[in-house]
């Protein structure tokens, strides 16, 4: 049993405002297996305060793009050093597959490294020629801080979600207060303790476990200057609302249902084997996971037997388990809404090919969910426009290339999507005519140093490498008179 009983604020570890402690319950079986403090908007008021401090009065923002890569490095270092206890927990607090949070551990250094060359080999400050050569000036540009950052995260991938936010964050010279999922407490408290021994000035950061309640309070803060949020679209829109009425910066990666594009030439195996990580990894709850399979009409039953062999052949269980691919939803009510929209595709008419709303036998106790996939399905039901985020997937019979490209696009999210193809150069074509901010060919992995987020409801603005740190800056230009 893991037991935090103080919220990490400013750098220190502090007695919250509240002595009541959250039970952090195993997705398994239910079983409570850490107490931890949570944060009321006392607690954030006390962050808030802390970063404000910090910004305005404090060392951080005016030390040197070197001095900030160092102390980076030396975070990135010590989460290496206990990456596999980070992985355990991840996957005790998730109910993802431990292969896989270990898999992850490589993943959040090569992250982290691309935000470090983007640093090294950013523009902080440039000298600009006139347009004019007769111009008796010239233009310095600067790329500083914002200020107070509010990052806002889920709980399916906490570690790469909180990287993504407080790395280019720290690397331009903001303070941050990153609020956490209360369910990822125990593995954000470990992240609080790597942040502590990192060298960071007072202040310069907090980690806040919160509710909804609370997490709007800090979005409203008077003292925060930007947000920066992964979630739904729905929390995205409020947030995005709350933040226009007093101007703050805003960044927001959301929702997706991709699509996934197998044209008629492609390798149906190495699709189906692709599609098991694109669509399938973490237990399906991914924003980027392709859940809308399009095939094309004159192989689509091969399409859907490929894709029910792969369902059925994946280990359902205990993340614990080497077998285990698919294991359970996060909470109760995650698992619940996962099971409805099995019942509701039934109820729209799509056939059920494998799968279904029982829950697998034996495993009744956790947040279980039987992987289901669903073909005969028309782009205009419940099933193949709400990003569901759980182990369903659907087949979508398409007519032709054209048509193919009108299915993917035609949703209200544009987040990720792939294209199969024997032809690299032709996929790439069919890509470049999709709507989505990340799409992947034959199964490629995104990559960390392009810019990664969303068109339409998926989001603003972008993360990763050199566009996403600049997200963190604000530009100032001086006009300097040329010495006569």
């Amino acid at each position: 049993m893991i037991t935090y009983e103080e919220l990490f604020i400013g750098g220190t570890w502090t007695p919250p405002s509240s002595t009541e402690l959250l039970d952090i319950r195993s997705p398994h079986d239910n079983s409570v297996i850490g107490r931890a403090a949570q944060a009321l908007p006392a607690d954030v008021d006390r962050a808030v305060a802390a970063a404000r401090k910090a910004f305005d009065d404090g060392p951080w923002p005016h030390t040197s793009p070197a001095e900030r890569i160092a102390v980076v490095r030396e975070l990135i270092a010590l989460r290496e050093k206990r990456a596999e206890e980070i992985a355990a927990l991840i996957s005790a607090e998730n109910g993802s597959a431990l292969w896989f949070t270990k898999a992850g551990q490589p993943g959040l250094t090569r992250q982290a490294n691309a935000y470090l060359k983007a640093a090294e080999e950013f523009g902080w400050e440039e000298t600009l020629a006139p347009s004019d050569p007769a111009a008796p000036f010239r233009s310095v540009v600067r790329r500083e801080a914002i200020g107070v950052v509010a990052a806002i995260i889920p709980w399916n991938s906490p570690f790469s979600s909180a990287s993504a936010k407080i790395i280019p964050a720290l690397l331009a010279g903001n303070t941050v207060v990153l609020k956490v999922s209360p369910e990822n407490t125990l593995s954000m408290n470990l992240l609080a303790e790597l942040l502590a021994e990192a060298g960071l000035p007072e202040g310069v950061i907090s980690v806040l476990p919160a509710d909804r309640e609370t997490s709007e309070y800090l979005v409203k803060h008077s003292g925060v200057d930007k947000i920066a949020f992964t979630g739904s679209t729905r929390a995205g829109r409020r947030i995005a609302s709350l933040a226009g009425e007093q101007l703050k910066r805003v960044s927001l990666e959301l929702g997706g249902k991709s699509a996934a594009i197998i044209l008629p030439d492609a390798d149906l195996d190495a699709a189906v084997q692709g599609l098991k990580f694109g669509s399938l990894l973490n237990n399906g709850e991914s924003c980027i996971a392709q859940t809308r399979v399009l095939a094309p009409r004159s192989r689509y039953e091969e399409v859907v037997a490929g894709l029910k062999d792969l369902i059925d052949s994946l280990g359902v269980g205990d993340p614990a388990d080497d077998r285990t691919f698919i294991g359970p939803m996060i909470r109760r009510d995650q698992q619940q809404r996962v099971l409805d929209y099995i019942r509701l595709g039934v109820e729209e008419g799509a056939r059920l090919v494998t799968g279904g709303p029982e829950v697998p036998p034996g495993l009744e106790a956790g947040n279980y969910v039987t992987p289901t996939l669903f073909a005969d399905v028309d782009n205009a039901m419940r099933i193949a426009q709400e990003e569901i985020f759980g182990p369903v997937l659907v087949v979508i019979a398409y007519d032709d290339e054209d048509d193919a490209v009108r299915i993917a696009n035609d949703s209200e999210y544009g987040l990720s999507g792939g294209v199969w193809s024997a032809d690299p150069a032709h996929a790439l074509a069919v890509a470049r005519r999709v709507r989505t901010g990340t799409v992947t060919i034959n199964g490629a992995p995104i990559g960390f140093d392009g810019p990664f987020g969303g068109f339409k409801a998926s989001g603003l603005g972008r993360e990763y490498g050199a566009v996403g740190l600049g997200t963190y800056t604000e530009y100032q230009t001086i006009t300097v008179p040329e010495a006569k």
